[in-house]
């Protein structure tokens, strides 16, 4: 599974949605049920999954599926 797949899936599960429902254009912009809570609990998912420590400014950076791949891929 590549980076894209894992983070689709993290969203998905996160904001209780299929991954079907997930692209790489989704954001926090465009998903309702991507608020400022789900971020949190995403962050959190994301750091475990990927062994990441994310600093809190950059919580808001990754607030779509497009910026966070590039985010992990670039560690």
């Amino acid at each position: 599974m590549d980076t894209q797949e894992h983070v689709i899936q993290i969203v998905a599960e996160t904001l209780n949605l299929s991954t079907s429902e997930i692209n790489e254009s989704s954001a926090m912009e465009n998903l309702e049920l991507w608020d400022s809570m789900a971020q949190v609990n995403l962050m959190m998912s994301i750091e475990q999954t990927f062994d990441l420590e994310l600093d809190p400014e950059d919580f808001m950076k990754l607030n779509s599926v497009s910026n966070i791949v590039e985010y992990v891929d670039n560690q």
